[in-house]
């Protein structure tokens, strides 16, 4: 009985080294899925022209990013500090891409993001205020927020359906960066196992979904790479995290 109370002890040791293993590991290949659009943004920066670029994939992410910190926050799921690191550096990296659409967009595109960030703030505050005055347990709160998780991840995984539909209406990845799809599914991949140590529903669905729209980016990137016209000026292709 001692024995096998032994061997229980150390298979949950063990599988809390594994998790925090692939949680680290999660944390540098988001890293990297941030850092992927900073190619697309230096081309803006230079040209001073942010082109045909979609703020949308962006502004889905911060908001995922913002959702996930709360998330992991021990006031709500405790014992997450891997999932509080890479968000927090994510909202880092998204407000800096936002601030560098808003300086080089026009007029009408630099309007709809304000709009869209003014949207995306109030929500928050709404989240965060509801949730803490009304539920007081934690297993309660994440749960909560776990749906909401889920929701906006999903919504964050497929915003790139946008420049997938790009791309096939123009046989072109210039405006899809292979780094950035690359980046985004290493990155479902990761977290979806990360997921089953233990298992997690919340961690589980958005990044399942996220290893799927990863893969058809990059199936796509190869059914159209050899299509898209050649260019002085090296395209990336761009996406949110």
């Amino acid at each position: 009985m001692v024995e096998f109370k032994l061997i229980i002890l150390k298979m949950i040791a063990n599988q809390s080294l594994i998790r925090t293993i692939i949680g680290v590991t999660g944390n540098v290949i988001s890293c990297g899925l941030f850092l992927s659009p900073m190619p697309t943004y230096i081309q803006i920066i230079k040209s001073k022209d942010v082109k045909k670029f979609s703020p949308i994939p962006y502004l889905a992410t911060l908001l995922n990013c913002l959702l996930w910190f709360f998330y992991g926050l021990p006031i709500v799921h405790p014992n997450s500090l891997l999932v509080i690191t890479i968000n927090g550096i994510g909202i880092a990296f998204e407000i800096f891409y936002l601030t560098v659409f808003l300086i080089y967009a026009a007029r009408q595109g630099r309007l709809k993001v304000i709009k869209l960030l003014a949207l995306e703030a109030v929500f928050m505050i709404a989240v965060v205020t509801l949730v803490l005055l009304l539920i007081h347990t934690t297993t309660k709160r994440s749960l909560v927020v776990g749906i909401l998780c889920i929701i906006f991840g999903t919504c964050m995984y497929a915003s790139p359906l946008v420049v997938m539909k790009l791309v096939i209406q123009t046989k072109s990845v210039e405006f899809m960066p292979f780094t950035l799809s690359l980046a985004s599914f290493l990155n479902g991949v990761c977290w979806t196992i990360y997921g089953f140590l233990p298992f997690d529903i919340n961690l589980l669905v958005p990044n399942g979904l996220g290893t799927l729209f990863g893969l058809a980016q990059l199936i796509l990137y190869a059914c159209y790479f050899k299509s898209t016209p050649n260019k002085n000026t090296k395209a990336e292709v761009e996406l949110p995290v």
